[in-house]
């Protein structure tokens, strides 16, 4: 059975090839996105939603963009954002929760009730640097979960960076870890408390 994910990937193709661009897709291909995450030039989408999917491929068509987009057999429940930068789908003041593509789900049920900044991201390259650095100043402790796709640890040189001068602890998790959602919800409120 093929994932709505990637239909969604390959329905928004166009019919006469992109235009002055390049534009790669990558179902499941964690190397891949391990690759294209670390090499500057491209931009680097991680949708959670087959809306977002669709959105990301025409959008990098549109633009022109050396894009990579990373479609996985999972997605979240319903499309969010569109717009630049990370997405603040929940506000709190113990710390910040980066969920990216379709890990959002489960880290908004693991971390209901937890006085937590939530923060979505569809891209990851260009790194949003102002919205997380925002996020993580706003809160009374700098501390920062990141919950990623795939492996763990892909972003984490970028979350280090952009907190490289604000005292703060990192957590990264990846998707082995949004499969149990108790789990999830107490090593985020273990890291943060």
């Amino acid at each position: 059975m093929q994932s709505d994910m990637l239909l969604a990937a390959t329905e928004s193709l166009p019919q006469d090839g992109p235009g002055g661009g390049t534009l790669l897709l990558g179902y499941g291909a964690e190397e891949e996105l391990n690759r294209f995450a670390a090499t500057p030039g491209w931009t680097v989408h991680v949708p959670g939603h087959p809306d977002e999917v669709r959105r990301a491929v025409l959008g990098a068509v549109r633009e022109g963009e050396r894009a990579y987009v990373h479609v996985s057999a999972e997605s979240n429940a319903e499309p969010r954002g569109g717009g630049e930068g990370f997405e603040r789908v929940r506000d709190g003041l113990g710390g910040v929760v980066l969920a990216v593509g379709a890990t959002l789900d489960p880290v908004l049920r693991a971390t209901a009730g937890l006085d937590v900044t939530v923060l979505y991201a569809t891209t990851v390259r260009p790194f949003d640097e102002i919205g997380l650095r925002t996020a993580a100043l706003a809160a009374d402790r700098a501390d920062v979960v990141l919950v990623e796709p795939g492996r763990p640890g892909i972003l984490a040189g970028h979350v280090a960076e952009t907190l490289i001068h604000v005292p703060h602890r990192l957590l990264v998790l990846g998707a082995a870890d949004t499969r149990d959602e108790p789990a999830l919800g107490r090593a985020v409120r273990d890291f943060l408390t």
